[in-house]
């Protein structure tokens, strides 16, 4: 199993930036990617962005541009740098792990509040 634990959501001004982070725990090994996902209240969840454990990255196309994902391996974390937030951007974030294998497997963080509002 796996544990994911999200920090770094909050309150912030249009234009502004939040750092997320996702630390791993567990059986981290086999886990091919990681990324963050949104859901804001009525919609359904969406890919923001992931990297893999070589470290090719994908963005959704409203975020290009503005937010970077990136990882630590030695910290077994993921973070997630949201630069010109707009007020769109309002979500919970999760955080999660891909697992490659037979079967393949999803993990999830619990999910961290992010509000962008003046």
């Amino acid at each position: 199993q796996v544990q994911l634990v999200e920090s770094g959501g909050g309150l912030a001004q249009p234009g502004g930036s939040l750092r997320l982070s996702c630390a791993a725990s567990g059986r981290t090994e086999s886990i091919y990617s990681m990324g963050w996902y949104r859901q804001a209240p009525g919609k359904q969840r969406e890919r923001v962005a992931v990297i893999t454990n070589g470290g090719n990255t994908a963005y959704a196309d409203s975020v290009k541009g503005r937010f970077t994902i990136s990882r630590d391996n030695a910290k077994n974390t993921v973070y997630l740098q949201m630069n010109i937030l707009k007020p769109e951007d309002t979500a919970v974030y999760f955080c999660n792990g891909f697992r490659v294998g037979i079967p393949p497997a999803d993990y999830w963080g619990q999910g961290t509040q992010v509000t962008v509002s003046s």
